[in-house]
């Protein structure tokens, strides 16, 4: 299968941007029997690996090219396959130019009706016109088009865009920052060039100190050398007699450090010239902080900075799934000597152990959102893939293991596309209220309660249907005869539709432990939907648990939620209508991840947890309840997660059928605005998602300057 991601013709030069699934093949563009373009795949594109079947991070699997195409007809061919052709192109330009007329008309409409009732008298023309551009005009206008992170030459440009010089200030507080680097072997171009990137930082309070791990090149150690009699007082180096491997070479620099802080670098990657100044900048607004990690890139084989890791702010879950901090991590000394450093046995994962340690000593952990950091892309080497070690993957799970040892948990870690999943035990005499507001439309709540009794695996729980006023007789002897089954009871509550009353009702009759808020409309697809859920929510440290939910064609319904986005800037779902397997950032759609909220369509839930944040905001009928919900989880220091190894089927609100235009609007506008008062810069904020990333199309970089916007 290929996919073309992004496609455009302006100025007679074709823009082509996408993958196939076979990698090495060639892509061609033709005009007629005139070849416009014959080349290979150029780009690696481990982004796709989730769902490629045997993906080789040594393969290429991605096409980004520009064309010269003066013609109005083309085609593009890969491994000779016709995958598109130009009257696709025009006829869907032609159709999205009828279509904007088409708004046009329907939002002219819109405001006619809203704001004036269809009556415009003569002296109201001119505000009209006015309140037209602004609410429709001006709003196209100010659409602003997006960089893919994933291609080489849009994130240049956005870093051309972004990444300016800011006028640095003197600090009070000006701590010795220790440069740790192990070093073996290693290119000495290459060496120079990371030295280099240290001793020309901004700020310089700070020391290398290096642990030749007993070297064999001899270029390595004569540039080890020259430097270590260049900079007496700044570049140290211990020779190691004996190679003792990564974490023992790392402990060995760790012996020379004499500053508060440490920084590790490895002996082939750059820092952003700002880096040691961002983490000092931190440290002077706030002293406690114990340890500070922040954005990076990579350089490729071309020497161009790609593949940004735009990263949120500190994510146990997420820290869980992967090393997602990674580098440019700043770690005060006294608490890495406190851990007694680096452990061997753990090389190829011994960051990723000693972050997971880190985290069980202190909480202050601080994220800065720049890119401080490029991370090498060499042949053979993490950075291109972990695959290419192996063994960094089976001394990740041991370290996971160790955590989980360490704090009593019960579980086991498996190791699921380079990164790790944990199942969590379930406790014992854990019961499970599912509560399943509905009313009428029977078929749907029928599908939905088998689906829960023939394929839930897990076996301790009750079904408590909440009956908002359904008034169709097939409902009512649905009712009656699902009551005969112990497990379900069934509630009649007559009042007006209230998606928070309605659920809070439904804890008050919970004979559970746990809760499972599930919409009438769900169907469930992953037998141990229930136990992996539940195994999340069991843990102490975790709020509300929701997954993967989606539509019937395969689409994402949601996948996380994201604040600050969407309409009103309240909030939206994350990969929403994206594929089922779509690729994701960071592995955001393979393991669990830590998100602000995720939707009350399917939350499992501690029930103590529940009611002592107060249920769901009764104030909040219809809309935004769960996103309020699991902000109150989050006030309470509780972390609500993701987990996208469980999928169900979701409709979507089918039961509820439509209301009155102008009442939905109404009911919505009032709970943005109660939402806005209530969380303020909270909603504006999202720890959990990258400052840099669009708030427009998620997980995409706008053009312009981030400040300006």
């Amino acid at each position: 299968m290929s996919k073309i991601e992004n496609l455009k013709l302006e100025n007679n030069v074709l823009t082509i941007q996408g993958y196939n699934e076979v990698p090495n093949c060639n892509i061609v563009v033709k005009h007629g029997n005139k070849i416009l373009l014959d080349k290979e795949l150029n780009i690696s594109r481990p982004d796709i690996q989730s769902f490629i079947n045997d993906y080789n991070p040594s393969l290429l699997y991605g096409f980004d090219y520009k064309v010269d195409c003066k013609y109005k007809s083309f085609a593009i061919y890969v491994n000779d396959k016709k995958i598109y052709k130009t009257n696709n192109y025009y006829i869907r330009k032609k159709l999205s130019s009828v279509k904007r007329i088409l708004g046009y008309i329907r939002n002219s409409f819109k405001i006619l009706w809203n704001d004036y009732h269809f009556l415009v008298p003569p002296r109201k023309w001119k505000e009209f016109i006015g309140l037209f551009y602004r609410k429709v005009i001006k709003r196209e206008l100010l659409t602003v088009p997006f960089y893919n992170p994933f291609s080489v030459e849009d994130y240049n440009n956005w870093l051309l865009e972004n990444e300016k010089p800011e006028k640095e200030k003197k600090f009070d507080y000006n701590p010795k920052i220790s440069l740790v680097m192990p070093v073996y072997n290693v290119d000495s171009k290459l060496l120079t060039e990371c030295i280099e990137s240290i001793l020309n930082q901004s700020y310089k309070n700070f020391e290398i100190c290096i642990a030749d791990d007993n070297s064999t090149n001899k270029d390595t150690v004569d540039t080890l050398k020259k430097y270590e009699k260049e900079y007496p007082d700044i570049v140290k180096v211990i020779y190691r007699k004996k190679n003792g491997h990564i974490s023992e070479a790392t402990n060995s620099a760790l012996e020379l450090v004499t500053g508060e802080f440490v920084g590790l670098i490895d002996n082939d990657d750059t820092l952003s010239y700002n880096a040691l100044y961002e983490n000092v900048k931190v440290l002077n607004e706030n002293k406690n902080v114990d340890f500070i990690y922040s954005d990076e890139d990579k350089i490729n084989l071309e020497g161009k900075r790609c593949e940004p890791h735009f990263k949120p702010d500190f994510s146990i879950d997420t820290l869980y799934s992967h090393n997602y901090i990674c580098h440019f991590s700043v770690i005060r000394t006294k608490l890495i000597k406190e851990i007694k450093g680096f452990r061997k046995g753990y090389e190829g994962a011994q960051d990723y152990d000693l972050f997971l340690r880190l985290a069980e000593i202190t909480n202050n952990i601080y994220h800065i959102p720049k890119i401080l950091y490029h991370w090498r892309m060499i042949p053979g080497s993490t950075s291109m893939e972990i695959n290419n070690k192996s063994y960094a993957c089976q001394a990740g799970i041991k370290a996971l293991e160790d955590m989980l040892s360490r704090n009593k948990i019960k579980g086991s870690v498996e190791n699921y596309y380079s990164s790790y999943i944990i199942n969590y035990d379930v406790p014992s005499k854990a019961k499970v209220s599912i509560i399943i507001p509905t009313r009428d439309r029977i078929e749907i709540l029928k599908n939905c309660i088998d689906s829960v009794l023939e394929k839930t695996v897990y076996k301790d729980y009750e079904i408590i249907v909440i009956d908002n006023g359904s008034v169709e007789e097939e409902s009512i002897k649905y009712f009656d005869e699902i009551k005969k089954d112990k497990r379900i009871d069934v509630i009649r509550v007559d009042e007006p539709f209230n998606y928070s009353m309605l659920n809070n009702v439904g804890v008050k009759h919970a004979k559970g432990n746990y809760i499972c808020m599930l919409n009438n409309d769900i169907e469930i697809i992953n037998p141990n939907w229930l136990n992996i859920m539940l195994g999340y929510a069991s843990q102490k440290h975790v709020g509300a648990v929701g997954p993967k939910l989606l539509f019937a064609d395969q689409r994402i319904q949601h996948a996380g939620v994201v604040l600050g986005t969407g309409v009103g800037n309240i909030a939206t779902h994350a990969f929403y209508l994206e594929p089922r397997n779509a690729a994701a950032p960071a592995g955001r759609l393979v393991v669990p991840y830590n998100y602000s909220a995720v939707t009350g369509a399917c939350i499992v839930v501690s029930k103590d947890k529940y009611l002592e944040v107060g249920g769901l905001e009764e104030k909040l009928a219809v809309n935004y309840n769960d996103v309020d919900f699991c902000m109150k989880l989050l006030d309470a220091g509780y972390k609500n997660v993701f987990l996208p190894q469980v999928e169900l089927y979701h409709l979507e609100s089918v039961s509820r059928g439509k209301i009155n235009d102008e009442a939905k609007e109404k009911q919505l506008k009032h709970e943005q605005e109660f939402m806005k008062n209530k969380w303020k810069n909270k909603l504006l904020n999202d720890i959990y998602y990258n400052e840099n990333y669009s708030k427009m199309h998620l997980f995409k970089l706008e053009k312009g300057n981030v400040d300006e916007r």
